[in-house]
């Protein structure tokens, strides 16, 4: 039924072929499938993204942080900046209780990473599954958070550029103007787990 609806899988959970580590055509091997997850066991793994672009898109995956962990997903990866995350916005896994990034709330976990606060309903503690669902379609941009709302907002409107003004990434150059690009996941030098990788494109 999701293949006649447009839907593909980017893990079947039995290999990482649709991923390669950022600016490489491999995958490190501390990347592994583990009870049919994409786990990175230890870090050192390296920012990984999809080997394809995608513009007008719904993804849906499942994430598990570790104690005292961090991560993130990153939607409009370009690899022209040094980081994974030069140009890419970031919507935020993390260890509420535990890591230090808890004392910022756009640090939260299912925030836009230093611009819009997860509602506390949308999160679970380290060591649970969350439910993630990132929709952006013509720079409408919308995360879910275990079917709780966390973004809703355009890229690129006043609201936006009100927010970006406000951020660590103000005078970041290039920053989420990409039309299109890859998605990633974050070495944070955390053990994190993802898994029921899906996607959507929307025409």
């Amino acid at each position: 039924k999701e293949k006649t609806e447009g839907w593909e899988l980017l893990f079947n959970g039995k290999d990482i072929s649709q991923w390669r580590n950022f600016k490489r055509q491999n995958v490190n091997k501390k990347w592994q499938i583990v009870d049919n997850s994409m786990s990175m066991t230890a870090g050192g793994g390296g920012n990984l993204i999809s080997k394809k672009q995608y513009e007008n898109f719904d993804f849906k995956l499942e994430c598990k942080i570790s104690e005292k962990g961090n991560s993130g997903i990153f939607i409009l990866v370009d690899e022209k900046g040094k980081r994974v995350y030069s140009h890419a916005p970031e919507i935020q896994v993390l260890d509420n209780e535990r890591h230090p990034d808890k004392r910022l709330p756009t640090h939260r976990s299912g925030s836009l990473y230093d611009m819009i606060v997860a509602p506390v309903a949308s999160q679970k503690i380290a060591g649970e599954w969350n439910t993630v669902r990132i929709l952006l379609n013509k720079s409408h941009l919308q995360v879910w958070q275990n079917n709780v709302q966390t973004v809703d907002i355009v890229i690129g409107s006043e609201k936006w550029n009100k927010l970006l003004a406000k951020s660590k990434f103000k005078n970041w150059e290039g920053f989420a103007e990409n039309s299109k690009g890859h998605l990633g996941l974050q070495d944070h030098g955390d053990v994190v787990s993802y898994k029921n990788l899906k996607i959507r494109e929307i025409n």
